[in-house]
């Protein structure tokens, strides 16, 4: 019984020392994997392995409410910006452009009847200065024959009615002529107040059939596709997303203890887990989050509760990475990271301090929505060469 107790009693011993090797081969490795001296920093730095890939996530949503005919793009599928990706039925809003189209051509025709009929009204004026002109003289002669008793003074009165009706109709043609033309002062066919109206609800059309046709917004990889043919959508749903692959950072997760010497713009060197060691990334510190991880969680902690336990805190700290190492080798969201900031240079803003510079994005897909109403509004205008104005 003594041999058997000591024989077990040795080989417990030496489970437990091949476990404790184990472990302390496993936490030197982990160390070793993540020193600072091997993404190439020295010792003067800070360090984690709570570092992932983010980036931004476009939505891709209809401006306009539609059935969906054709689906040009599918998850993981690489396009570019202005590239298809959904097209809705366009027949209404085809019907509605053809509608706007011709509601712009009978203004137009209306507006230069409006002029037509100010020139009309003009040689009217003209026609009944004459009028007035032969009236007067009329009368004229007719009183300077009075006196010879050759005209009596019933034809000198039908002279003097004659006279008078003749000024009423001129003074008549005259306001004719001011309201007719106060529709058309100051303006031309194309920049009327009716045909500018009937432009812009032309332009409205266009926008709207052209808005049946979703582009990419940016170049990058469709994820999160939750559309489907014959699905009826409407404004704003979101029925993709792109993740531009030149658009990505890495949010380091430092311990709040470790944010003293991190200045904005140190450099970073970072490492992917799907690269290994072999690839390090060359960044920047560019920011802080306005809080730390756990004041943005879903459901934060509550602090006041009475069983608050002190945990020290993990901050997320924006690092850029150099876009040629990026191009070289894509990164993914999700990423796993490990990060080396080089804390040696201490001569910028701290991550407490304001001035970091503010990151901007854009596309230029929509810009052209609204060239394809040009050519109909020249249509509709009977004017080849020219444009209405905007």
């Amino acid at each position: 019984m003594d041999n058997k107790n000591t024989t077990t009693v040795a080989q417990s011993r030496r489970k437990l020392a091949i476990g404790l090797l184990a472990a302390i081969a496993a936490a030197v490795g982990g160390i070793a994997w993540s020193s600072p001296e091997v993404l190439g920093l020295g010792w003067n730095s800070q360090h984690t392995e709570d570092a992932y890939v983010e980036g931004n996530l476009v939505q891709v949503t209809p401006q306009v409410a539609g059935t969906v005919t054709r689906i040009a793009a599918d998850n993981t599928d690489f396009v570019r910006p202005g590239e298809t990706l959904v097209q809705l039925n366009e027949v209404d809003a085809r019907l509605a452009l053809d509608r706007a189209e011709a509601a712009l051509a009978k203004s137009a025709r209306q507006v230069r009847a409006q002029f037509a009929g100010v020139d009309q009204l003009r040689a009217t004026v003209l026609q009944r200065e004459a009028d007035l002109g032969k009236a007067a003289s009329d009368l004229e002669r007719r009183r300077k024959l009075a006196d010879t008793g050759a005209v009596s003074g019933e034809d000198i009165r039908h002279a003097e009615d004659a006279v008078a009706a003749a000024r009423a109709a001129l003074t008549a043609a005259r306001q004719q002529v001011g309201s007719a033309n106060a529709l058309v002062d100051g303006t031309t066919v194309e920049n009327h107040p009716d045909v500018a109206a009937a432009i812009a609800q032309l332009r409205d059309a266009s926008l709207q059939l052209a808005r049946t046709t979703l582009a990419a917004p940016v170049g990058g990889i469709v994820a999160r596709r939750n559309v489907q043919i014959g699905q009826r959508v409407g404004q704003g749903s979101p029925l993709m997303a792109i993740v531009p692959l030149d658009q990505m950072w890495v949010t380091a997760n430092l311990k709040e203890t470790q944010l003293k010497d991190v200045r904005i713009g140190q450099p970073v060197a970072v490492t992917a887990d799907v690269y290994g060691g072999d690839v390090v990334f060359h960044g920047r510190v560019v920011g802080q989050e306005a809080g730390t991880g756990s004041a943005f969680a879903a459901v934060p902690a509550q602090n006041a509760t009475g069983n608050w336990i002190k945990v020290v805190q993990r901050v997320p700290v924006r690092i850029a990475l150099d876009p040629k190492e990026l191009a070289q080798h894509p990164l993914r969201l999700g990423l796993s990271m490990k990060v080396a900031i080089d804390t040696s240079k201490r001569e910028g803003p701290t991550l407490m301090q304001a001035g970091a510079v503010r990151q901007q994005y854009h596309t230029v897909v929509f810009e052209t929505e609204a060239h394809g109403a040009d050519e109909a509004i020249r249509r509709a205008l009977g004017q080849p060469g020219a444009v209405a104005a905007r």
